[in-house]
């Protein structure tokens, strides 16, 4: 009598991890694409919410913050926001993600120096 074996064979085996293999390759790749995306969608949105902070700040002392507690102000995770200039006529700021470099976003108003790459005011701009 001839015992017949049960189970996969090694080839079968190598098929299947080489197509895993594959597919694996091609999603990689694309996830990264879209957690880029992501953070790029996170500074842009700091920067119009940080913008409706300015403008409340500036209804209730007629003046613009660069102090984000006085503006109520919170980030998302990793965005980094700076406001170099806020005065009574205008403010400006950026923001970046150390995991969306080299982008980087910007927004001005009001008659202060626009910080590059912001070309209109109260607009965000990126690059």
């Amino acid at each position: 009598m001839k015992s017949r074996r049960v189970g996969f064979t090694l080839i079968e085996l190598m098929v299947v991890v080489v197509i895993l293999a594959i597919l694996a390759a091609m999603t990689i790749p694309r996830m990264k694409n879209t957690k880029g995306r992501a953070h790029a969608a996170a500074l842009r949105t700091d920067l119009r919410n940080l913008a409706n902070a300015e403008e409340a700040f500036f209804a209730a002392n007629s003046r613009y913050s660069a102090a984000f507690d006085s503006l109520n102000f919170r980030g998302s995770p990793g965005v980094i926001v700076v406001i170099p200039e806020a005065t009574k006529v205008g403010w400006s700021a950026s923001a970046t993600h150390p995991e969306s470099y080299p982008l980087k976003c910007a927004i001005y108003s009001g008659t202060v120096t626009p910080l590059p790459p912001a070309t209109t005011e109260s607009e965000v701009g990126c690059q």
